[in-house]
């Protein structure tokens, strides 16, 4: 979003022209960075407004976190609308929007001083509001600019800021499009919708594409398109080397979701069952390729048998060794309600006659706290937690390919020692235990023996 500029050059209008301008909808996310000044860093933590809110309640350190999403909100618009009258209109919609929100954090942690009521029965509410702030902004700023340029935009406002009705995800998605007219108008949608099942609660920041795969099924779209900075590719580029990586063209549902389990996601999983249901295919291009057809995910099966994507994440490696185990039944159900109660993500498991181990992507420190859980459940068993990294190989079909081996040759043949592996017997994915610090040159001996030494084969034939 931060380079809408050149979105409107080569997506949302291009060469178009007349009624090819419209018939489409678009979902936005906010722009690069403000959702982490809002919330806290995706990846570092580092605290935003609701983070310093909640850490820090009872002073008012969180308004330096509200003014610096403020700037950076007036920064990013001001590098994208060029007229005086837009940046006057954006402006006063920041203004607006962030006063309104300091107002309501003075308010609540007012009324949290008193004994009655406690903060933390309104963070995910406090959550949920800040989250729309970033999606209201950028979708507002894309409309200004789109109706600069002489395109009939529709800002299409789902975080129901100052809306006192309550609606469903569905109600409030139906109300919103009532009266547009997609045969001339294009509806810029804000990624975040405020409903009573609380987007941030059971989705987090996932939730702008359960918004957009809602209204897809909602509006009968002929195809969902996910538009990102790059195209879906092999492997990571900057891994294995842009000269090496293909653009998969083709996968299916059932890969995207073995995508997703890595946190490599196409879609969010729940988007994704949307569409798979509703029979709408999704297509993932390359925003600033706009002649190339992308992606297409659907439940086609595979032409061919192979490997289409290698990658990888670091997890903890949460092991329980308990000798008298054996035909004993209940020790996996207590573990995943340990799991469940600390929200471990379990990237996969593995089980054998006295040891249960899964894999997961969690912070040390959480594991530790689980760890000593266990330990606590279960006095007489061995329970450790240490770092791993999980490097996997994914395929619409991998039937007679021999990944297992394969791939086990590759990594020996690179010095990459294996601890651990594991194929599925759908033969959709090939999993690698390595250590954390083997990863990379795991994915890229994956990848060199799995897809690029296919491709090489597949050319001289």
């Amino acid at each position: 979003m931060s380079r809408l500029k050149e979105l409107r050059d080569t997506l949302l209008i291009g060469d178009r022209t007349g009624a090819d301008l419209y018939g489409r909808i678009f979902v936005v996310s906010a722009f690069g960075g403000i959702t982490n000044l809002l919330l806290e860093h995706k990846k570092t933590g580092e605290p935003g407004v609701y983070a310093s809110f909640a850490n820090a309640s009872s002073d008012h350190g969180w308004l330096e976190a509200l003014d610096r999403v403020s700037q950076a909100m007036r920064a990013a618009h001001a590098d994208i609308l060029e007229h005086s009258a837009d940046l006057l209109q954006a402006d006063e919609f920041v203004r607006e929007r962030i006063e309104g929100a300091r107002s309501c954090l003075f308010d609540l942690q007012r009324l949290c001083s008193y004994g009655h009521f406690r903060l933390s029965r309104h963070m995910m509410v406090f959550r949920e509001l800040l989250s729309g702030l970033g999606e209201a902004h950028s979708a507002y700023v894309t409309a200004l600019l789109l109706g600069r340029a002489g395109v009939s935009a529709r800002y299409v406002d789902l975080t129901g800021w100052r809306d006192e009705r309550e609606f469903t995800l569905e109600q409030r998605l139906q109300v919103a499009m009532e009266g547009v007219d997609l045969t001339s108008e294009l509806p810029i949608v804000t990624g975040y919708a405020q409903c009573n099942e609380g987007l941030m609660a059971e989705f987090d920041r996932g939730y702008s594409e359960v918004t957009f795969s809602r209204l897809a099924r909602l509006t009968g779209a002929k195809e969902a398109i996910i538009h990102k900075e790059f195209h879906l590719s092999s492997a990571d580029p900057g891994l294995v080397g842009v000269e090496t990586v293909r653009k998969l063209g083709h996968i299916n549902y059932d890969v995207a979701d073995q995508l997703a389990n890595l946190g490599m996601e196409a879609i969010h999983p729940q988007a994704a069952k949307t569409l798979r249901q509703a029979r709408i295919p999704l297509r993932v291009t390359n925003a600033f390729d706009p002649g190339d057809p992308g992606t297409l995910i659907d439940d086609a099966p595979a032409k061919a048998t192979g490997a289409e994507i290698v990658t990888g994440l670091p997890v903890v490696v949460l092991e329980l060794f308990e000798q008298d185990m054996v035909g004993v039944k209940g020790y996996d159900a207590a573990i995943l309600d340990v799991l469940a109660r600390h929200n471990a993500f379990i990237v996969s498991k593995n089980s054998n006659a006295n040891t249960i181990t899964h894999f997961l992507a969690t912070s040390l420190k959480r594991a530790r706290r689980i760890e000593s859980e266990l330990a606590a459940l279960y006095p007489s068993a061995s329970v450790t937690a240490r770092s791993g990294a999980i490097a996997s190989a994914i395929g619409r079909d991998l039937k007679g390919q021999r990944v297992l081996m394969r791939g086990l040759q590759a990594l020996d043949s690179a010095g990459v020692e294996v601890q651990a592996a594991q194929k599925s017997s759908r033969a959709v994915d090939v999993q690698f235990l390595l250590h954390p610090d083997d990863l990379d040159r795991g994915i890229t001996a994956l990848h060199a023996e799995l897809i690029a030494e296919e491709n090489r084969t597949s050319i001289a034939a």
